[in-house]
């Protein structure tokens, strides 16, 4: 067996038995443990994703993640869909809560949590990061899910942002940069064109000083990679206010940053559709 520090544990398994007695073999767990990672979806056999206790062939190959990262989703889901038709919802994700399952947890996320509370499936059409909050767009329809990022492809989807920065800094109206590939985090930008490296672009539509040290802006994101807009504004050394990661010197709100997607424009039925939210952040 392989421990790793992330609490990811492989090994195969010498002998036909239950799933459960199989991990309090090999894994220092008690039947509440294994309970709650089974709910989670934090145990794989033979890269398959494990929902009940049942009786698993010899030789199997397990991954268990038996320290998932957990998520405060104690949120009243319907109230907090602003739009709803039969082919897509609007919603106001809060921040600290992931917009999809991850692969250590497949419960405590935005789309399972609305998914449950309106008992029927929902179908990822875009992301925002888990410190984020604003708005979200969930298919209902795979025909919807299918034009959405074709109008995404095509950038016919428009998203902005606001955000507090830590900066007071007059930032320059567009912002454009090249982003390391690779999957780790903080990402990297470059200012020149670099090989292999995807463009990132965004525009800052409005700024205005709110504190000493704490700007307001309000962005046009023209791409979408991982992390953009943070990485972006990092990289000018106006970090996103509680953006930790990406240097910010001061925390925001728990599990949060300023960031929040505040709307998004789409066509749908060969009509425009306009959503807004709040611009304002509270800095009590």
């Amino acid at each position: 067996m392989i421990a790793f520090d992330d609490g990811v544990n492989h090994f195969n398994n010498k002998e036909f038995n239950l799933l459960s007695e199989i991990l309090y073999e090999h894994l220092t767990l008690n039947s509440k443990n294994f309970e709650d990672l089974l709910k989670l979806g934090a145990i794989y056999v033979n890269n398959e994703r494990q929902v009940k206790d049942k009786f698993i062939a010899e030789n199997s190959s397990f991954r268990v993640h038996t320290k998932p990262r957990r998520y405060n989703c104690a949120y009243p889901w319907s109230s907090l869909i602003i739009f709803e038709n039969d082919f897509f919802l609007v919603l106001n994700k809060p921040s600290g809560v992931p917009s999809h399952p991850s692969v250590d947890n497949a419960v405590e996320d935005a789309l399972t949590q609305v998914s449950l509370a309106r008992k029927f499936p929902l179908f990822v059409t875009h992301r925002l990061d888990t410190l984020t909050s604003g708005l979200i767009v969930y298919g209902k329809k795979q025909s919807f899910v299918k034009d959405f990022n074709m109008q995404m492809q095509h950038r016919n989807v428009r998203k902005k942002y606001v955000a507090l920065i830590e900066s007071t800094q007059n930032l320059p109206s567009k912002l454009t940069h090249y982003m390391d590939p690779g999957p780790g985090t903080p990402k990297k930008l470059s200012d020149q064109v670099t090989k292999d490296w995807p463009l990132c672009e965004l525009e800052i539509l409005d700024q205005k000083q709110v504190s000493p040290k704490l700007s307001w802006v309000k962005l046009n994101l023209l791409t979408g990679r991982t992390h953009q807009i943070r990485s972006q504004l990092s990289h000018l050394h106006a970090p996103v206010s509680g953006d930790l990661l990406y240097g910010a010197k001061s925390a925001f709100q728990p599990n949060a940053i300023a960031l929040r997607s505040c709307e998004i424009e789409f066509r749908h039925n060969d009509k425009r559709m306009k959503f807004n939210i709040s611009e304002e952040f509270s800095l009590s």
